[in-house]
Order: structure tokens, then sequence, then C-alpha cells
């Protein structure tokens, strides 16, 4: 598999914060590191919140290592779903295009604000892949349109998006032969 759009690290190292905020809460009362002997319910409580933690960072690592869009041989894996990624094969896909949505983030300037997108413009003569369920924080798919939303991937700017179709052709010829 060969990444072509990494996911946005920045905003997975924000998000990092929490789970690390409730580690630090957990662990004195899960130990006795500050010299107070604890009751054995209030250990067990404090276990379990670093636990938590603990699934909250690895759940943001496993994301840290999912690329938005990847090869793999013959498709284009599109990850906008929480599990495994679509496999749209590449003679379906004909370009990418630099677009710009909203960034779907929350609160008051979050609702409000755009961010450029990658659009993917898929073949109509492929009537399977016009429209398919994604998660629309990721990105939407409709009308043989596949929109990745920037807040969610590396930095899009034209040079990336030319590096997309660059990779595209060259794929494409892979294929063929």
């Amino acid at each position: 598999m060969k990444t072509w759009l990494r996911t946005n690290t920045r905003l997975l190292w924000v998000a990092a914060v929490w789970p690390v905020v409730l580690a630090a809460a957990g662990l004195p009362l899960a130990t006795s590191l500050f010299g107070i002997p604890r009751s054995p319910w209030i250990r067990g409580l404090g276990w379990l919140i670093v636990g938590f933690a603990g699934c909250g960072m690895a759940f943001l690592a496993w994301q840290a290592r999912r690329p938005r869009l990847a090869r793999d041989g013959a498709y284009l894996l599109v990850y906008l779903r929480v599990g495994a990624p679509i496999r749209l094969p590449l003679d379906v896909v004909e370009g990418f295009l630099l677009g710009q949505g909203p960034s779907f983030l929350p609160g008051q300037r979050g609702a409000g604000a755009a961010v450029k997108t990658i659009v993917i413009r898929l073949a109509e003569r492929e009537a399977q892949w016009a429209q398919l369920e994604v998660k629309p924080d990721f990105g939407s798919w409709c009308g043989h349109y596949v929109t990745v939303r920037g807040t969610w991937c590396e930095p899009i700017s034209v040079k990336l998006v030319h590096r997309l179709n660059e990779r595209l052709a060259e794929a494409k010829r892979q294929v063929e032969r």
C-alpha cells in the first residue's frame, strides 16, 4: 500500500491532550505516587481511568497511521469511514481537483469556517460509484464526486493536487501494463 494523502496529525496531537490529562489524573489514584495510601476501590478507579486514557491514546495512534488516500495495486483506498477503506478501482477515478467546503468543526467559529478540500472526480459510466455513505466529518460522496475535507488530512495545496494527479496517471499506466 502506498500512501497518497496523509491524515492530519496536528489535529490528533490536539486531541491527545484529553487522554494525557486523564492519565495524569488517574495515575496518582492508582498508585501511592505521593505517599498517600489508597483504598482498593480508589486504586481500581485510578487504573480504570489510566486504562481508558491508554485506549484513547491507542485509538489516536491508530488514526495517525491511517492515510486518507492510498493506492493498493489497481485500487485507490479511500478512508472516509472509521472502519475498512473503500476500495475504488483506479479506472473509475478521472482526476483530483482543488475545492473548498465547510470544516464541520464544533463551536461557533468552527461552524462557519471553510477549509480546502480535495475533490475526486469519478467516471459517470460507473453508476455503482455515484453515491456511498461516508462519515460527514471526513468528507462526502455524491454524484460521482468524492470530497475529502482538509480538516482531517495533511495541508492541501495546488502542488499537492498536482502531485495526486501525477500519481494517478502513473498508477493507471502501471495497471495497463
